[in-house]
């Protein structure tokens, strides 16, 4: 667990008791803070220890406290909370916020931080790798993984590789990365922000909190990304071409300063355009820290992949399987078409949007496509003059249509472009069923 001394003489006010939140708390606690706590459900409140106060922080007089922690889930656009807050003068932070407070307590370490539309939760994940792998004390976190404060301090020398939402940056004041990167900036999440001009200055901010000599990485070619980087003096990327920091990955051949690094078909869980850019991004980041290219070229052949994220389930005759239920959005959607010359495609859920614009281009690989959810009757009509359609409903009985037509060599691909609130949990949950389909066709 992270702990600081500087928050002992401190009262805290914790608003949300979900996994982050809990985190939250214990560092609190075992920092000497007090803590307040509050959760609208009435067990979570009950399974806090007994030395945390419970109030309703909707009601109670925030002057009291000298900081108001929230969950990234939170609105603040529309929660009265952040307007009380202002009010009171009180700031409103979060868990990354903190461990920004007790980096001076920690071992000397350095921080990489991702955010970005699509792609960062690969990024994040394959840097740690790497780093892990070469043998560098690395812990991830943030919008991945376990919260950050209830991990470990890591040791002299550790990297901390965070992943961080529009809704945690904008919770953050002063976390000064040594490495920020930034993937692209799509539609996303608009039922929070002033438009796309409000959206793409919360991923900036990241950049707004470095300071003289940090490494910024740029990832994309989008009009937005492109004027933050050309603001910034970098240079962003274009999708065929990647470009990062002197790293380069042409027509699948990877470059540092000229001199070959590998293959993209060497890096069996990096596949497709957008994990190239993935790859770029790691590849730079981690030269960065002082990683030499042997480390960096291992670390890449032997990155796993990331749960619902173009994860192979399973082959089974001929037919390969593959879970991406971490695309929630079009945009997250499309390299996954693209990676794949021929696929029966599970789409739908809780859709963010009326059309699938970023996922037209590849339509040519898709034999058929399996609406599900929420969004069944709307991509139907959208799909239906591109490709076959059927209307499955469900991820199980979507996944059984799709196996009793795909050849050998084809691909049956979860990609949903959607969020999965209408029928699950959370992506994981419908990642989960995928999966269990798959085992299914298998016994």
């Amino acid at each position: 667990m992270i702990t600081a001394r500087a928050f002992s003489t401190r009262h805290y006010a914790v608003f949300g008791l979900a996994r982050t939140g809990l985190s939250v708390v214990e560092a609190l606690r075992a920092s000497g803070a007090t803590v307040t706590a509050w959760d609208d459900d009435e067990k979570k409140r009950a399974a806090l220890p007994d030395d945390v106060r419970v109030a309703d922080i909707n009601t109670a007089d925030l002057s009291a406290f000298d900081g108001i922690v929230v969950s990234p889930g939170v609105p603040l656009n529309t929660h009265p909370l952040a307007a009380r807050a202002a009010a009171a003068g009180v700031p409103v932070l979060g868990d990354i916020e903190l461990f920004a407070h007790a980096r001076t307590e920690l071992p000397p370490h350095k921080v990489v931080g991702i955010t970005g539309t699509n792609g960062k939760s690969t990024t994040t994940a394959l840097i740690h790798h790497i780093l892990a792998h070469a043998g560098v004390p690395a812990a991830m976190g943030g919008n991945i993984g376990l919260p950050i404060l209830s991990q470990d301090a890591l040791p002299d020398g550790g990297v901390y590789v965070l992943e961080l939402s529009s809704f945690q940056i904008d919770l953050t004041q002063s976390l000064a990365s040594d490495v920020a990167i930034l993937t692209n900036i799509t539609p996303d999440h608009l039922d929070r922000y002033d438009g796309m001009a409000g959206y793409a200055a919360s991923k900036e901010r990241l950049f707004d909190m470095l300071d003289e000599g940090a490494t910024a990485i740029f990832l994309s070619d989008d009009d937005y990304t492109a004027a933050i980087a050309k603001g910034r003096g970098g240079v962003p990327v274009s999708f065929e071409t990647v470009l990062a920091e002197g790293v380069s990955l042409v027509n699948g051949a990877a470059y540092i300063d000229g001199e070959p690094l590998g293959y993209q078909a060497d890096w069996p869980s990096l596949a497709g355009p957008h994990n190239a850019q993935n790859a770029v991004a790691a590849i730079a980041a981690t030269r960065a820290l002082g990683l030499d290219a042997a480390a960096i070229k291992a670390g890449l052949e032997t990155y796993p992949g990331l749960a619902h994220r173009m994860e192979r389930v399973a082959e089974i005759g001929g037919v390969l399987y593959v879970n991406d239920s971490k695309a929630t959005n079009p945009t997250s959607t499309a390299p996954a078409l693209a990676a794949y010359p021929a696929i029966h495609w599970i789409v739908g859920g809780k859709r963010k949007t009326d059309e699938l614009d970023a996922c037209l281009p590849y339509l040519d690989h898709v034999r058929a496509a399996y609406v599900i959810g929420d969004a069944e009757v709307v991509y139907a009509h959208l799909l239906g003059a591109y490709v076959p359609v059927i209307r499955a409903g469900t991820v199980e009985r979507a996944t059984q249509l799709a196996a009793g037509a795909a050849k050998p060599g084809e691909v049956v691909l979860l990609s949903p472009a959607c969020a999965s609130y209408d029928q699950f949990r959370d992506f994981e949950q419908r990642g989960d069923v995928f999966k269990a389909a798959v085992q299914e066709l298998g016994v």
